[in-house]
């Protein structure tokens, strides 16, 4: 077979050779430069580099043609989703429709597509019409209607301050409001095949994703997968018309026990989810969607550890990046030496913190993974964690002296 991937995932957090056989398929990668230089050096592959900043689409087609006769086109990015879409059809290669892809990457549009399936999801406003209020008066969410890691997204306390901010925005057409939603927020992640969810787990955050921008760490524990868990992870899977890949499904569990949908996505969720969901399933996500997607048998399943795994991660984005600061960390010596702490990762002193956000634990200052054989073990560890260790900018003494 012959197979292009746009590369655009880490290549660590997909692991393609777990899922592709690359002595036996002819693959080419394509993708820009910081990415295609993570690929292992020794992969059998073509390799195709986009200039830098340069448009995928465009990129892509520019070096395409049906004549090359690639027979599958794999793109397992949020970012990518849409714009496979557009080299397929370049490509005169079948697809999933662009509707339907549009209702796992628009935020309004897989909304609009739960009308009438009874689960109960925010209320929201597209395009506010001129001088008249929203329809809650509470607080209030303002969010791009794509995007992911809660980039871009503000919570105000009134629906009136979240219109005022709206309207002073650039570029209105490319964000929406939404009613904000008091409870704990949950992920669902698995895997569909012929539109049946076919492996399944369920997590609770510690800490909310939208806080995380501004500096509070992000983790997250699986919990047992209820009944009503999966329920409503298959009825929003029916609704929303995803027929196979990787699931990533975020919603709100209120205090009464009601469950609200969030948001979804046709992807494997980011931070530790992969790494987390083999542990607790024995299914590696990023192979099985590949073979899904390809037509191919699905990989082998390692035994499951019988444990719940969970992350935390600690943002260094919002530190102070100007010359003459340093990252100033610490992590308290018994958090090493926890029952629940499987690994912690610090970044080097040495290794520069990323602009942008980011869960990855290989660019984040500091990132813990833990499991016990009881979740809830787990939630306090990682809550605990989060209260305790600290992660701050520190000006060094150049920068104190020149002040």
């Amino acid at each position: 077979m012959k197979i292009l991937v746009i590369h655009q995932v880490p290549y660590r957090k997909i692991a393609y050779h777990r899922g592709i056989d690359h002595e036996r398929h002819h693959v080419t990668y394509i993708g820009h430069p910081h990415r295609m230089a993570d690929l292992p050096e020794g992969l059998r592959c073509e390799r195709v580099v986009l200039d830098t900043g340069e448009d995928l689409v465009a990129g892509i087609s520019a070096r395409t043609s049906q004549a090359d006769g690639y027979e599958k086109v794999l793109a397992l990015s949020e970012f990518g989703i849409t714009e496979a879409w557009h080299v397929r059809r370049h490509l005169g290669i079948d697809g999933p429709d662009l509707e339907r892809l549009e209702r796992v990457r628009d935020k309004v549009r897989m909304k609009e597509a739960l009308a009438g399936s009874g689960l109960r999801f925010p209320r929201f406003v597209a395009e506010p019409a001129p001088c008249r209020p929203l329809p809650w008066e509470g607080r209030t969410v303002l969010k791009p209607r794509q995007g992911a890691s809660s980039e871009n997204v503000t919570v105000h306390e009134t629906a009136r301050e979240a219109l005022t901010a709206y309207r002073k925005l650039p570029e209105r057409g490319e964000f929406q409001l939404e009613e904000h939603i008091d409870g704990d927020l949950l992920h669902a992640d698995g895997l569909v095949v012929d539109g049946r969810i076919v492996s399944l787990s369920v997590s609770r955050y510690v800490n909310k994703p939208v806080d995380y921008a501004s500096g509070t760490p992000l983790g997250s524990h699986q919990e047992e997968v209820s009944p009503e868990y999966r329920a409503f992870a298959e009825r929003v899977v029916t609704a929303i018309g995803i027929e196979e890949g990787s699931l990533h499904l975020e919603f709100f569990e209120t205090g009464a026990g009601e469950l609200v949908f969030l948001e979804v996505a046709n992807r494997v969720g980011g931070a530790s989810v992969v790494q987390t969901h083999e542990q607790h399933t024995g299914v590696h996500l990023p192979s099985h969607e590949i073979a899904v997607r390809l037509g191919l048998p699905r990989p082998e399943s390692l035994p499951p550890t019988g444990r719940y795994h969970g992350w935390l991660a600690f943002p260094g984005h919002h530190l102070d990046a100007d010359a003459g600061t340093e990252r100033q960390i610490d992590v308290p010596s018994y958090i090493g030496t926890h029952p629940c702490a499987d690994r912690i990762h610090v970044l080097a002193p040495d290794q520069e913190t990323p602009r942008h956000i980011t869960y990855q634990e290989w660019e984040v200052p500091v990132f813990i993974e833990a499991s016990h054989s009881d979740a809830g073990e787990v939630r306090r560890f990682l809550t605990e964690s989060a209260d305790t260790v600290s992660v701050a900018a520190r000006a060094t003494a150049a920068k104190e002296t020149a002040a």
